[in-house]
């Protein structure tokens, strides 16, 4: 079973050194057909930071999707923010910010969703909508749909709504119209799984959020330690039967390593081509 790892919001800067090895141990043990970086690499956006970040990526085993978060973007330097707001981003990841990733078994289209004017949330255009639709719609009826933002789409607790994404209404129509199975992200550091259709009435009930924790930074939450996001893709050749695990692997101090705290089948539209 191929899977993908999802590593959201390490913010290299504040990275525990335990946490990071852990980290790299299970990316080498799952050998995972990608990693999605989904923002937040650093805490303040400096040389330094994204060149240890830099490093981790390369020392992982397998691909590396990225794209930026808010901390990703120079907060104090003004001048850096406003004229060059991912030169320091793109001297590490590249110069692609909404890469896509394609494979046999999945198609991650991501988007980038921080703007140098916005301090912490984020937005999606018009035309970054259209550009995934139309990416989407032309995966294999066997690969699972992965949108990948840094903002999330839907939250769970009433102090987080304010980092809704902006234009997740228009956004999550027109995705999951054109197939989205998932989309995932982070920025809140609360890993969770809902289906769209809770808070997008009309989205079909096999699409969901999925949300990734902060993978090795101290900055997590009172109930929510570091953690990462695990996704297994279970499809019959011709796509009729879909289905997509999501594990969350917690890491633990005791043992030193991430452990699997939870599992989720999540059913998935069939995508079935015609005899």
């Amino acid at each position: 079973m191929s899977c993908l790892l999802q590593v959201s919001d390490p913010h290299f800067g504040t990275e525990q050194p335990e946490v990071l090895q852990a980290l790299e141990r299970l990316a080498h043990a799952l050998a995972p057909q990608a990693v999605l970086l989904s923002g937040d690499i650093t805490q303040r956006a400096t040389r330094r930071q994204f060149a240890a970040a830099r490093a981790f990526a390369e020392r992982l085993t397998a691909p590396v999707v990225a794209i930026p978060g808010n901390h990703d973007i120079p907060l104090f330097q003004l001048a850096a923010r406003v004229f060059s707001p991912y030169g320091r981003y793109t001297e590490a990841f590249g110069a692609d910010l909404e890469p896509v990733f394609a494979c046999d078994d999945w198609l991650v289209v991501t988007v980038n969703t921080t703007r140098w004017y916005r301090h912490e949330d984020g937005e999606v255009s018009p035309a970054q909508v259209e550009r995934v639709a139309a990416r989407l719609a032309q995966a294999s009826p066997r690969q699972v749909r992965v949108v990948v933002t840094h903002q999330p789409v839907l939250v769970t607790r009433p102090e987080d709504r304010q980092n809704r994404l902006h234009g997740r209404a228009a956004a999550v129509a027109r995705w999951t119209a054109a197939g989205a199975d998932l989309i995932v992200g982070g920025h809140i550091h609360l890993p969770f799984v809902r289906p769209l259709d809770e808070r997008f009435p009309g989205c079909p009930p096999t699409a969901w959020a999925v949300q990734a924790g902060t993978a090795v930074s101290t900055r997590v939450r009172w109930d929510a330690p570091n953690s990462v996001n695990v996704l297994r893709a279970e499809a019959s050749g011709d796509g009729a039967q879909r289905v997509c695990v999501v594990e969350r692997w917690d890491h633990s101090a005791a043992d030193k390593a991430f452990t699997r705290v939870d599992l989720l089948r999540l059913p998935l539209a069939s995508r079935a081509t015609a005899p």
